[in-house]
């Protein structure tokens, strides 16, 4: 047995649950957004995975710890079963969350048992998909827990110890790179997704690109001339989303007598000028760029250039379209639908930020979204 990988599966299983901690019992089940999965779906998704890529299919003496638990936590593997339509999450009252964690402990016991028995090298590569998938949930589940209780009128305190507000205490410098053929893509034998696959060349125009991301300061300033009210500065889809959902400010942010706040997981306090800026979609973060007379980095000139610059605070939104790379390939069966069914009408976003596992990012990391999501902590880096 692997013991490392052994290791970092119990300690990912038991971090999940340790982000619930914090929870009161009423705050496992909200779903106010279809994007929003309620806290209690998160664990029990994570462990459906486990028992339907491992479990079922590589234990003899499994046995399933409840048959309608697969259609109630699968999420959008069309060709494993049915499921709970997506928006529906937040009507599951049962499962309970007592009989989910007794579910948690069950898979975790028996995955546990059976890596005890040499486990193949197809077996262990699924196992390490799994914790990396399990690792994106701890992220989506502390933003959505941020969502849930954000989306409270009381505004509760998550973990008032929970640090947010990144400052970059050091001078911008615009990082000059030049012209030519970079390598773009994973390489080597750690584990990578398989829209990081494969290692390509391409080339690039001479290009400069900030040491540090944009701040709330430097926000408030696009807001304070207007930068939401000027319709030459957004593309056509994000001027009709602006005027829709009636978006003034970056999600989180209230105005209160002349000055403005801002929910955080460690509660609700005025804006931090020096904190570097967060929760704004692409469409906003397109505008500032524009409105600054400059633009944002595409996915490849960000990788290009990412060793000179500090990351991991936020995810960082790109200009470049969520595409395969050359000779991508799916994986065969269910689980080639963890990535490539979404490469369309989403950006790309590099880095990870401060609700992300630690040591689970790298600089070849591709996350994605639509353009207008913006629950996730993400910021922008300037380009030009």
């Amino acid at each position: 047995m692997n013991q490392n990988l052994f290791s970092l599966f119990s300690k990912t299983r038991s971090r999940t649950e340790s982000l619930c901690k914090p929870l009161e019992i009423e705050d496992y089940v909200v779903q106010p957004i279809a994007d929003v999965s309620p806290p209690k779906w998160h664990l029990g998704h994570t462990t459906w995975f486990f028992e339907e890529f491992i479990l079922t299919k590589y234990s003899d003496t499994y046995q399933v710890f409840d048959s309608n638990f697969a259609y109630v936590f699968n999420s959008y593997y069309e060709s494993v079963g049915e499921k709970v339509i997506r928006t529906d999450r937040g009507n599951l009252s049962r499962p309970t969350v007592q009989q989910i964690y007794a579910y948690r402990n069950h898979v975790t016991k028996a995955v546990a048992s059976l890596l005890e028995n040499s486990p193949s090298s197809e077996l262990t590569e699924i196992l390490e998909i799994g914790i990396n998938h399990e690792q994106q949930h701890q992220e989506l589940l502390l933003t959505d827990i941020k969502y849930i209780l954000g989306n409270n009128p009381l505004l509760p305190t998550y973990n008032p110890h929970f640090s947010e507000n990144k400052i970059e205490d050091f001078p911008q410098k615009w990082l000059q790179l030049s012209e030519g053929i970079y390598e773009i893509g994973h390489s080597g034998r750690e584990f990578c997704y398989d829209n990081e696959l494969r290692k390509h060349k391409v080339y690039l125009e001479n290009f400069s690109i900030s040491n540090k991301l944009v701040t709330n300061a430097e926000y408030l300033e696009f807001m304070e001339a207007g930068g939401y009210e000027q319709v030459l500065l957004w593309h056509s889809e994000a001027w009709e989303w602006l005027k829709t959902c009636e978006i003034k400010s970056p999600l989180y942010w209230h105005k209160i007598d002349g000055e403005w706040f801002n929910y955080t997981l460690s509660g609700f306090e005025k804006i931090e000028p020096n904190a570097i800026l967060t929760h704004i979609s692409y469409f906003e973060a397109a505008a500032f760029a524009q409105w600054k007379g400059m633009r944002l980095p595409t996915e490849f000139e960000w990788e290009a250039a990412n060793s000179n610059f500090e990351w991991g605070k936020r995810w960082e939104w790109t200009e470049s379209a969520y595409l395969p790379y050359p000779q991508f390939k799916k994986a065969e069966g269910p689980l080639g639908e963890y990535n490539g069914k979404f490469m369309v009408n989403q950006k790309v976003l590099r880095g990870s930020s401060v609700a992300t596992t630690e040591n689970h990012s790298r600089p070849t990391y591709r996350n994605f979204f639509q353009p207008e999501k913006r629950w996730q902590f993400t910021g922008l880096r300037l380009a030009k």
